[in-house]
Formats: C-alpha cells, structure tokens, sequence
C-alpha cells in the first residue's frame, strides 16, 4: 500500500505504509505469549499455590507426625490453639518483634541510606560496609551474638571493665532481656542491606529537587524528610513490606539457634511456634494452624503498609 507526500517544491511522492497486523498475526503472538508464560504459570501452582491450600487443609486434620494415620479434626485445632497460654505468648512476643524492630530498621535504613547517597568522603567502602551483614550466613551471625551475649562474653566482660559489673547478665538466658537481644540481631542484620536499597534508590533522585531545597534554606534533616522521602515514598512501601514478612516468617532461625523460645516461652515467636509443634512436638494439624495466623497476619501487614506508603497524588 502507498500514499502521497508532498516533497520540497511541491510534488506528490509515493511511499510505502505498513499495513497494520491482521487478526490472524495478533492471535498468532498471543498464543505464543501464551505458551511461554505456561512453565512460569504452573510453577507458581504447584509451589505457590500448592503449599498455600495445604496448609489450610492440613489445619483441619489431626496429623500426629508424617507417618502416623491421619484423622479429620474439624475445628478441635482452632480451639487447642486457642486455648494455649504458649500462643497467646507467642502472638505478644510476634507484635513486640515487630512493632519495634520494622520501624527501627526502615528508620535507621533510610537515615543511613540518605547519608551515603550524599556520597560523603568514602561513601564507596561504606556501601560494602553495610552491606557486610547481609553476606554472613544466619548461624555465623547466631555464633557472633552468642559470643557477645552470653554469660562470660563480651558484652559482660566489657561492663565489668568499666565498673558496672551489676548490670551484667544472662541476656540471652533472661525472660526480661531474651526476645529484646533476638530484635537486636534482627535490626543489625537487616538495616545495612536496607541502606544500602535507599542509597541506591535515592541516588536515581534528579540532584535538581536536592539543590532547590538548598536554595530554598532547606537543611539536609527538612531535605531527607520533607523532599527525598515523598519522592520515593512507594519504595520505601515495598522495602517496609519485605522487612515485615522477613521479620515475621523468618525469625525463626534466630530463636531456634539462640534461645530455643526460651526460657520458657518468653522469645517464642509464631514462626518458631509453627517449627516447633511441626518438627518437635510431631503435631502438624496444630503447626498449621499458627500457620494460617501467620498467613492471615502477613496479608493484613501488607494491605495496612500498603496503604500508609501509597502515594496521595
């Protein structure tokens, strides 16, 4: 197919036109979309979704260890989860894990990450620096803060040197201090790698809007708060949520390889719950029951920060 053009001095050129795509051709490409995104569609039935209906199914059987006979329990779980002091202990240790160690670290992340995006003398060595903690395995941090907390460690030696041996104490080992040193390892572990995300993302902000501020008298406390935060207040929605879900799903190795929920169940959290009544107690029809709570938890945590980080234009 042609048409007409005018050319320099008035004549009329002919020129192809791509004809648009038949029907056939569009329907052609969409079934070949189609068949690529098959593999990536049943993974994410068979591993995304698979385990997900499991679980609730599992939380209606009475299932007392992988090879025992398998009873349906209709709501007898519901009400032995209920009715134990251990989860409601759980549930309290969970909300305190998390009320204090998520804003702690997105804070203190975002503080950090505002700074070395300033791009400060050796601001390079510092992004690695922060980011160190993300590259130790979980057990080789677990080993470093036993180190430092136990009873003869270093936290205590350090107090004895200084004169304030009378606050030295089983820090781990403490119903008062337990689950206090498990957020402690959880904030360490998470706000370098978090800084490290802001830095990144804030370094992509037109270094027009900082030097505006500037000249507006904006000092870099009103800058990071009132300009720079707006500005990517939907990536700090995003890192908040996967912060809360590591926290929430994956604290469970800490408590496994430090306290054991102790003592007694004053670091019990959900997740460790959901271990424990799975892989100790041999009660899988209980363990997935905490496992439902945590999912319903982690869906209500992500709608709610959802909608705080949302932006308002």
């Amino acid at each position: 197919m042609t048409m007409l053009s005018s050319a320099p001095g008035g004549a009329s050129v002919r020129g192809p036109v791509t004809p648009p795509p038949s029907a056939s051709v569009t329907k052609r490409r969409t079934q070949g979309g189609v068949i690529l995104a098959v593999p990536a569609l049943v993974w994410y039935l068979v591993f995304m979704v698979g385990p997900l209906v499991a679980i609730f199914v599992i939380a209606a059987l009475h299932w007392p260890g992988m090879l025992q006979p398998v009873s349906f329990a209709g709501t007898g779980n519901i009400s032995a989860v209920l009715d134990d002091p251990v989860f409601w202990d759980a549930v309290q240790n969970t909300a305190v894990q998390l009320v204090v160690a998520v804003p702690l670290m997105i804070v203190g992340a975002y503080m950090l990450g505002y700074y070395v995006a300033q791009k400060p003398p050796g601001h390079r060595v510092l992004r690695y620096l922060l980011f160190i903690p993300g590259l130790i395995s979980t057990p080789a941090k677990a080993m470093v803060f036993y180190a430092v907390l136990s009873p003869d460690g270093l936290l205590n030696g350090a107090l004895d040197k200084v004169g304030l041996g009378s606050m030295t104490d089983a820090w781990l080992a403490s119903p008062s201090t337990a689950l206090g040193s498990l957020i402690l390892l959880d904030v360490w572990s998470g706000i370098g790698f978090t800084a490290v995300l802001f830095a990144a993302r804030l370094g992509s902000v037109p270094d027009e809007i900082g030097e505006a501020a500037q000249l507006d008298g904006a000092g870099h406390w009103r800058a990071m708060w009132r300009i720079h935060f707006p500005v990517i207040r939907d990536f700090v929605g995003v890192v908040t949520m996967l912060q809360f879900l590591w926290t929430l799903f994956g604290s469970a190795q800490n408590v496994l390889l430090l306290t054991q929920g102790g003592p007694g169940s004053s670091s019990t959290t959900l997740s460790f719950l959901v271990y424990q009544k799975a892989f100790i107690a041999a009660d899988l029809g209980y363990s997935q029951t905490v496992g439902v709570v945590l999912f319903l938890v982690g869906l209500a945590g992500l709608l709610t920060i959802r909608r705080v980080f949302r932006q308002n234009y």
